[in-house]
């Protein structure tokens, strides 16, 4: 039987706080929920405008912020592409929300104790807080990327200045995450030399 030392009051304690995380790791699911609800209600009005609704097609054309001249009597090419990025947008964050839930509990709470089960995620055996932060970043920036490449298609929209903010902010997003991808592997390749 393997020796369990207890622990003082006070790092039991501290230790023992870690679980104060569930709750916000349980927010995080109801939002995950809203997400779901969310992408669904989209899809719905976009398959009604797609069959000529057209009070469907005036929640999307409001929904993603387009303003053409007139508003259009029929979806056209550039609102269902609006409307599937969006769509993938969701999906992303969605994605995003995951690697936080599962990976943060993972990580910072108490294991899951998934080794074997044929559900889990390949890289939640080998997560740790840096590939963690590695993966939140990467998934960032291409819901950034998302959002950037929405704002290029229905820029006539926007301002030169928001144009120009989202694309400064989606290149302090790339810098941010090759920072943090380098010192990452600076700290592997130092953690190897000490072996």
């Amino acid at each position: 039987m393997p020796n369990d030392p207890q622990l003082r009051p006070l790092p039991r304690l501290i230790f023992a706080s870690r679980w104060l995380q569930l709750p916000l790791y349980l927010g995080l699911i109801l939002a995950q929920a809203v997400y779901v609800f969310q992408f669904w209600t989209e899809l719905v009005h976009l398959i009604e405008a797609a069959f000529g609704n057209q009070a469907a097609l005036d929640i999307l054309v409001k929904s993603i912020g387009y303003k053409g001249e007139a508003l259009p009597g029929k979806l056209n090419e550039t609102i269902l592409m609006l409307v599937v990025l969006g769509l993938i947008d969701v999906v992303m964050i969605s994605n995003l929300l995951i690697m936080v839930i599962v990976g943060g509990y993972e990580t910072f709470v108490s294991r899951m104790d998934l080794d074997g089960h044929p559900d889990q995620p390949e890289w939640l055996s080998h997560v740790n807080a840096s590939v963690l932060k590695v993966k939140l970043a990467t998934a960032i920036i291409g819901i950034s990327s998302i959002h950037l490449l929405k704002t290029f298609i229905n820029a006539d929209n926007y301002s030169e200045k928001t144009l120009m903010w989202q694309t400064l902010i989606h290149v302090a997003f790339l810098a941010s995450a090759m920072a943090i991808a380098y010192t990452d592997r600076l700290l592997a390749s130092t953690e190897s030399g000490k072996h």
